[in-house]
């Protein structure tokens, strides 16, 4: 069987994955990790308000990176509707985790994760290729500005460095996307993020004199991006791209995505991420069940010959970093002469 012109291909995996209950909701679950989740969002608010004037807040911005990362791992779980498949209570929650609590837009986040999903690494399809200022292949390499040739030039070593600015961009495409109204509710997700962007600022100049709450703000947005960036790179970049015509469902899912040999440390920290290729073929599957999905998955790749890549979170981020550098070989290799 041709998993790349078959496209009933995924049906048998589909039947054995829904007879083994992994679609089925778990309210349980969703409704304990929300209350974790806020337990550590408002902790880390609590202990910055403790903490005053003093250069520990540092640390705390730290912190509250990493519990906006996973309020923003939750909010993707809400999105793809693992925790509820209500259409109101789906986006009544997205708009408090992503407007209201993190401060970027749901309903850009929303069109724009869904085009991803779709068309996975696809150089003209994929906006999560399309926004990165990096290249991913040679030819998004061609007819650039000065600046992105710059990056592009040294780009594996900026890799991560460029991660401290993914919040920010997170909140530039939120507001452009709002502007060209892309979004079903403009006037209320712009209104929710005026009410982030006003507490936030409020709170940070209360409590810090100028210099620290500066420094304060850098530290917890760029780290949040940094986290973000550390938690979606390994997923599909540095794997196959491509511009033309896409394969089916199963193989254009199982091909474009990476998986990371995990412990349950890893699906906490990855928030289920790490079992990449099982949420790309099942994406309203609740995060609990990824990793009871992928021995199926896997032994459904075999039957078919289709390859299913896993490595290890570091060798992940290896190969991420040496794609870059290849594409960035490749940029400066000049052409071969004619013949």
């Amino acid at each position: 069987m041709s998993p790349t012109t078959d496209a009933r291909s995924f049906a048998p995996l589909r039947e054995r994955v829904r007879t083994a209950g992994l679609l089925a909701p778990r309210r349980g679950y969703y409704a304990a990790k929300f209350a974790t989740n806020t337990v550590l969002l408002a902790g880390s608010w609590t202990l910055f308000a403790l903490l005053d004037d003093s250069w520990w807040q540092l640390a705390c911005a730290a912190l509250l990176a990493f519990a906006y990362g996973q309020t923003g791992l939750l909010g993707h779980d809400v999105g793809h509707a693992q925790v509820t498949r209500g259409r109101r209570a789906t986006e009544v929650l997205g708009l408090l985790h992503g407007n209201l609590a993190l401060g970027f837009s749901y309903g850009w986040w929303m069109s724009h994760h869904t085009r991803h999903h779709n068309h996975p690494n696809h150089l003209d399809l994929d906006p999560d290729i399309l926004r990165r200022v990096v290249a991913f292949s040679p030819r998004q390499a061609e007819g650039v500005s000065r600046l992105r040739a710059f990056v592009i030039r040294h780009q594996a070593r900026l890799f991560f460095p460029l991660l401290c600015l993914e919040s920010l961009g997170l909140r530039i495409g939120s507001v452009l996307a709002i502007r060209r109204g892309v979004v079903r509710r403009p006037r209320l997700e712009l209104t929710l993020l005026a009410v982030h962007a006003t507490v936030y600022g409020v709170v940070v100049l209360t409590v810090l004199p100028p210099l620290l709450a500066v420094l304060f703000v850098v530290v917890h947005q760029g780290l949040f991006g940094v986290y973000l960036g550390c938690v979606f790179a390994p997923n599909h970049k540095g794997m196959p791209v491509h511009d033309g015509e896409e394969p089916d469902w199963l193989a254009r899912q199982v091909l474009t995505s990476r998986n990371i040999v995990s412990s349950r440390p890893h699906d906490f920290l990855y928030g289920g991420l790490n079992h990449q290729i099982e949420h790309h073929l099942f994406p309203t599957m609740p995060r609990p069940h990824l990793r009871r999905c992928r021995p199926l998955v896997r032994e459904y790749c075999a039957e078919l010959g289709l390859p299913y890549y896993e490595v290890g979170a570091v060798r992940s981020y290896r190969e991420v970093l040496a794609h870059l550098d290849e594409v960035t070989r490749s940029v400066a290799r000049p052409a071969p002469a004619p013949r």
